[in-house]
């Protein structure tokens, strides 16, 4: 099995994206390439913020940029309370977490 990348030629929609959520606050932004190891997605966009509140925010933010970029947005999850809000953006899935939920979750390390 390969292991997901965390660094790659740029991507201008993924460098938006990590835009987006550095303009809201959002700290933390790894990005993770996992082609080859799930059909899910070609890559995960993880994120950390620091309230339900700044979560939702994010999530809405990311949504309006995907919308203006032409690309599909097939759902969002988590909202409105939960300390992690996941939107899908069909190639690319971006989770939004709360510090401790994502020390607990360890993505990162599930993926690689």
């Amino acid at each position: 099995m390969t292991r997901p990348k965390t660094s790659w030629p740029p991507d201008p929609w993924l460098d938006s994206l990590e835009q987006v959520i550095r303009d809201h606050h959002g700290y933390e932004i790894v990005r993770l390439d996992v082609r080859g190891l799930t059909t899910l997605a070609d890559h995960f966009v993880i994120a950390s913020g620091t309230s339900d509140r700044q979560l939702r925010t994010l999530a809405a933010r990311v949504r309006e940029a995907a919308q203006g970029a032409g690309r599909p947005i097939v759902g969002s999850e988590g909202e409105p309370t939960g300390g992690w809000v996941l939107v899908d953006l069909d190639d690319v899935i971006v989770h939004l977490m709360l510090p401790d939920l994502r020390r607990f979750y360890q993505l990162e390390k599930l993926w690689s």
